[in-house]
């Protein structure tokens, strides 16, 4: 049983739900709680730790995963934690990879395109929410909230582990590729003439979501096919990016699946 925060174990982990530079050279980040440990692929799974309390409550769950795992004092296991109130069990994950294929191909894929957001909660909930919109893929701009901070790891449920994901170095040339491809592009923005509601997602697609403050960069907006708007009423100007990126998702969603 690890009994001191000293161990150098405990100081990885820590580290790495700290320092996003240090999880981009390892390829590993760490995950909170059952859930992530249950959905973890299998071959990602590298380490697991458990708390001495939560050995001892689900020891029989423990030993029908078929896994090894490191017990911890619990109070130094909630100090390699990044939550208040640990579930018990922290998962260390290597971080899964695809390519530009994976994440825009097939027929009629549908994509987003995310540009320089901030916001951990905001990207977690956007890959969840992408996973049940059947999203073929995700496109995140170099300038985006790391996809494996803590937070980020934890509003995805788990759909980290299955969305496609890349991070093209440059995003205006990702935005002309997917042109190229026939893939239509369209622009959640304020100066959007024609409502979201009006056009057809039922081809290959892309909706492109900017930054929480400061909308689509120009130079990507003016890459779009369309600019399109979310009717506001009252005195609201303009909607959370994970809500903006849902309501189109599901738009799209309904028009390909009319039937569900």
């Amino acid at each position: 049983m690890i009994t001191s925060s000293s161990n150098s174990q405990v100081k990885h982990v820590a580290q790495l739900n700290a320092r996003g530079k240090l999880r981009k050279e390892e390829r590993l980040f760490a995950a909170e709680g059952i859930k992530l440990f249950r959905e973890a692929p299998p071959e990602l799974l590298e380490k697991v730790f458990v708390s001495e309390s939560f050995e001892r409550e689900h020891r029989d769950f423990l030993s029908r995963t078929g896994r090894s795992w490191e017990v911890v004092e619990d109070g130094v296991f909630s100090r390699m934690c990044d939550t208040r109130t640990p579930q018990g069990i922290l998962s260390l994950v290597r971080m899964p990879s695809w390519t530009w294929e994976q994440v825009t191909g097939g027929s009629e894929p549908l994509i987003l395109v995310l540009e320089d957001l901030q916001d951990p909660g905001n990207v977690g909930t956007i890959l969840r929410t992408a996973e049940g919109a059947g999203v073929t893929g995700v496109l995140l701009s170099r300038n985006c909230v790391d996809l494996f901070h803590p937070k980020t790891i934890r509003s995805t449920m788990g759909s980290v582990y299955r969305m496609p994901c890349c991070f093209p170095e440059d995003i205006l040339e990702a935005a002309d590729r997917l042109r190229q491809q026939g893939i239509r592009t369209f622009a959640a923005h304020l100066a959007g003439k024609r409502s979201y509601a009006g056009e057809d997602y039922r081809g290959g697609s892309a909706f492109l979501i900017g930054n929480e403050g400061n909308g689509l960069s120009r130079q990507l907006a003016d890459r779009a096919d369309c600019l399109v708007r979310i009717p506001m009423e009252g005195q609201v100007e303009s909607l959370n990016a994970a809500v903006a990126a849902a309501v189109l998702m599901y738009t799209a969603h309904a028009q390909r699946h009319p039937e569900e």
